[in-house]
């Protein structure tokens, strides 16, 4: 039978050995439970916030609807936990061992998998019809803009955002001026994840074709746009763009004006119909 251990603990319990023991409902907050065994523990509802549980074992413990706030997982075993409901921002989670979580309540189809953060979003994503609903808002009307913000790029970057942004879709406009840090490239791939399309002015291109390097081979289903002020020519790289079908020509134009008479016609429309024909593909 399951030990019962529900009150207050603030404790040491260092390679304690809590196999099977019921903490439903117990304050373990700041416990020290370092080392300890905790498998098959049922710990629905424990209060674990800024717990050690660093090399712990919680093998298939169950941890619905625990909070594990700021808690240390790192090096433990969460392996088979059923996790439903858990709250568990700011979890320290490195090298620890994290298959076949269990996402959903017990009277529902088992689904599993093998990323305490991405547990919790998947949950959300089945269970929230509001959030799919804004996922899919988002991935269909999202565009990224990629540009230089010199003064004489700025003007014509934010006019491009503004007619993009009248013609319904959500502009996101990103300045890499500055040399792009793997912050920065980590933070365009993510976002071209979410685009529809990418409109990338090449104009004076500097740190431009780094990101489109980073994006164009892996994301056949996100068109990319280029543009370029017809008094400058391409940089000597952009050839190798032109092997991947989902890159268009590049847009010439002569001047901010002539390029938002014709922005709707020839960069958003050939984008558009891209993104329809690669998504069906």
């Amino acid at each position: 039978m399951p030990r019962e251990c529900k009150t207050r603990t603030s404790a040491w319990l260092q390679r304690a050995n809590l196999k099977d023991a019921d903490f439903t409902g117990a304050d373990l907050s700041e416990a020290n439970l370092t080392g300890a065994d905790l498998e098959r523990a049922n710990l629905t509802h424990a209060n674990l916030f800024r717990a050690n549980l660093t090399r712990a074992n919680l093998k298939e413990a169950t941890l619905c609807f625990a909070r594990f706030v700021e808690a240390e997982l790192s090096e433990a075993n969460i392996s088979g936990c059923a996790v439903y409901g858990i709250s568990a921002w700011g979890v320290r989670l490195e090298r620890t061992s994290q298959a076949d979580l269990v996402v959903t309540p017990s009277k529902d189809a088992v689904i599993t998998v093998d990323n305490l953060d991405v547990a919790q979003f998947v949950y959300l994503l089945l269970s929230n019809q509001k959030v799919r609903g804004v996922i899919d808002s988002i991935t269909s009307k999202v565009v990224l803009i990629l540009g230089r913000f010199t003064p004489q790029r700025k003007a014509i970057l934010d006019a491009i955002r503004e007619q993009v942004r009248r013609h319904g879709y959500l502009p996101v406009l990103l300045d890499f001026e500055k040399p792009s840090s793997r912050d920065l490239t980590e933070s365009v791939r993510t976002l071209a994840h979410m685009a529809r399309f990418v409109i990338a002015d090449i104009t004076d291109a500097r740190s431009v074709p780094q990101e489109l390097m980073a994006i164009v081979p892996n994301l056949p289903s996100v068109p990319v746009q280029p543009l370029l002020l017809a008094s400058q020519q391409e940089y000597g790289m952009f050839d190798h763009f032109r092997r991947f079908p989902w890159v268009l020509e590049p847009v010439l134009y002569d001047d901010q004006k002539a390029l938002l008479t014709e922005l709707e016609t020839k960069v958003i429309a050939p984008a558009e119909a891209k993104a329809k024909a690669q998504m069906g593909r």
